[in-house]
């Protein structure tokens, strides 16, 4: 069977979560296209908002984004 590919702006998001749990900056966004980098953004921010409340590790599992 074959695996279709995820949609790009859910792999910015993804990309952007894990980005802010590992608690790196925002102007580490790659895109310079204004829709990706709002998917990338909103990740960010979902992921530094989860770090800050310490949903990291095994506290975290159920918030892995690849699952969303």
């Amino acid at each position: 069977m074959k695996r279709q590919k995820r949609d790009r702006f859910q792999r910015a998001y993804t990309h952007g979560y894990k980005a802010g749990v590992s608690g790196r900056s925002r102007d580490d966004c790659p895109s310079q296209d204004v829709n990706m980098r709002e998917y990338w953004m909103s990740g960010w921010r979902e992921g530094r908002g989860d770090d800050w409340a310490g949903m990291t590790g095994v506290s975290g599992i159920h918030k892995n984004p690849m699952v969303v």
